[in-house]
């Protein structure tokens, strides 16, 4: 082989492995949002669900992610740790955790839901898989006594198992006709806007980390 041919050659196997090692870096990572009707997008177009108005507002910020809608409505932290395997899937790399609100409608014990968050956060630690979890408060109704009961719960596994928390996952939302459908406990398409923009840094901030991670 000439001199020629093989400073070609070599040229040509130094942009292959560049072109490789930008496409391996292309590589979106996969995020799971796991929860029940806030988000599934309960009476919404699929369009205006959470996990995909959220994907789409981190792509717009350079972001190369993809993000699962794992919600199902009316799901509680038992039926969420009975479906956590199969609805997660390998290759997974985060999963952002949303679920206790239908715990609290339903007055379950809050000593039942932590023990439930908390044994879906160790399987989700064993499988090596980063997680978010985002915070819910009880209900007015339900009481003094029963809301300092729950809204701690989130907080305490968040130390325990030393991921980030994001502490009200309706926040900016909850109360506000105008963001809600008529059942008065749903985001509309607008709530959802204002969801995703409330939780955006923390999400990108999981993200990096996840990133660091690899």
């Amino acid at each position: 082989m000439s001199f020629k041919a093989a400073l070609g050659f070599f040229a040509s196997l130094a942009i292959t492995a560049l072109l490789s090692t930008g496409m391996a870096r292309a590589e979106p990572v996969k995020l799971v949002g796991f929860g029940d009707s806030l988000m599934a997008g309960y009476q919404l177009p699929a369009a205006d669900a959470f996990p995909v108005k959220l994907e789409a507002a981190l792509r717009a910020k350079g972001h190369e992610v993809e993000i699962a809608n794992a919600g199902v409505s009316g799901d509680t932290t038992s039926g969420g740790l009975a479906r956590l395997d199969w609805s997660i899937p390998d290759g997974t790399q985060g999963v952002i955790l949303e679920l206790g609100a239908n715990d609290a409608l339903r007055g379950i014990a809050p000593e039942e839901t932590e023990k439930n968050l908390d044994a879906m956060l160790t399987r989700l630690k064993e499988r090596g898989i980063a997680v978010l979890l985002a915070g819910m408060l009880a209900p007015p109704n339900m009481g003094a006594d029963y809301a300092e009961r729950f809204n701690g719960i989130y907080g305490r596994l968040s130390e325990k198992h030393g991921v980030p928390l994001y502490p009200f996952f309706l926040d900016g939302v909850v109360t506000k006709a105008n963001l809600q459908i008529e059942d008065g406990m749903h985001p509309n398409p607008a709530g959802v806007d204002v969801m995703v923009q409330s939780i955006l840094p923390t999400v990108e901030t999981f993200l990096k980390s996840i990133k660091a991670g690899e």
